[in-house]
């Protein structure tokens, strides 16, 4: 191998090492852990060109050295191949999530199978409502004064509202209502719907139009409200198993999870099913997250309807979280196609 080459090789070594021990690597160990087939000499000589190049530092109090972001990026922009999940974490992986009943439990499920595949936390976004089409609205009298909407997306996404009429309806005005309200919403993605919704009150029957003004206003509140600001996270006490690999602080980054607006936007940029987004460290936009690593990818039956990740240290086994993070998006986006 060449001296560029072999150099790579003595970094992935240190990152494989200290991601394993969290001690500082030293040349010694590298030799007698890593078969490269040079001497300690020259793995000396190849950790000052990366600690050169910033790849690699030397923590204050160690004569072994650890990797900094950019020697992470590096390592992740050269995995060549992802070690892909075992044949048998396949098969629990879908047996677990086959048993899901609905959408929130598929999600539910998937972020406590990524916490406990990655050792890390989970995050899962709710399936983004702008891009969802609403597939039927459900209206069943509760009372003859009392209603119940059910709007139904095609991602799967089911939200209920009650309404209190003021006024006493029959069944047929309750099926006239049901049809009416199909008309303007089934198909149409949510803008579209919310608009055809509040053009409602206008095109029904004189007697139903007071009705049909409470009913509009609340779907338009259903419709236009943004549950995609809704975040599952799983495993967050994974993160306090190793407080020192947040040097800044673990409060800090718990907090930034908590606010969810942070995630939310990292999630928001893994808009491609195919690939899993990296940030390392300092390529994290918010402060509180610059002790972090974020993978994110985009989930769903072809078109994506929403972001899924795992959060944690820059110390963290990047090959083998990144296939976890794959394989569960993957599945969940076959199974939401088969819905």
């Amino acid at each position: 191998m060449n001296a560029d080459e072999r150099r790579f090789a003595v970094l992935r070594a240190i990152v494989a090492d200290y991601v394993a021990t969290h001690e500082p690597v030293g040349s010694k160990m590298i030799v007698e852990r890593h078969n490269l087939g040079v001497s300690s000499a020259t793995v000396r000589n190849d950790m000052a060109v990366l600690e050169e190049d910033g790849l690699i530092a030397q923590p204050h109090t160690s004569a072994g050295r650890v990797p900094t972001d950019k020697g992470y990026r590096l390592f992740v922009d050269r995995l060549a191949q992802v070690k892909p999940l075992s044949a048998a974490e396949k098969r629990a992986l879908q047996a677990f999530l086959d048993g899901a009943v609905d959408l929130d439990d598929v999600l539910r499920r998937s972020v406590r199978l990524l916490a406990q595949l990655t050792r890390q936390v989970a995050v899962v976004q709710y399936p983004t409502l702008t891009r969802s089409t609403v597939r039927h609205c459900e209206i069943v009298a509760l009372t003859p004064a009392r209603l119940m909407l059910v709007v139904i997306t095609d991602s799967g996404r089911v939200d209920q509202r009650v309404v209190d009429l003021g006024e006493v309806l029959s069944d047929d005005e309750v099926a006239q209502l049901r049809s009416l309200v199909n008309g303007a919403l089934a198909g149409r993605r949510l803008a579209a719907a919310s608009v055809a919704v509040a053009d409602l009150p206008d095109s029904v029957p004189h007697e139903l139009r007071e009705v049909a003004i409470t009913i509009s206003t609340v779907l338009i509140e259903t419709l236009v409200e943004h549950p995609e600001e809704r975040l599952l996270l799983g495993g967050t006490a994974n993160l306090t198993r190793n407080v020192a690999d947040f040097p800044g602080s673990l409060r800090q980054v718990l907090e930034a999870l908590e606010e969810q607006v942070i995630v939310l936007k990292l999630l928001a940029s893994a808009q491609d099913p195919g690939t899993v987004t990296v940030r390392i460290g300092e390529e994290n936009e918010a402060e509180e997250m610059r002790d972090t690593s974020v993978l994110s990818i985009g989930y769903g039956p072809g078109t994506v309807l929403g972001g899924m990740g795992v959060v944690g240290p820059t110390r963290m086994d990047y090959p083998g979280s990144i296939a976890a993070v794959h394989a569960v998006a993957r599945y969940v986006g076959e199974i939401l196609a088969g819905r």
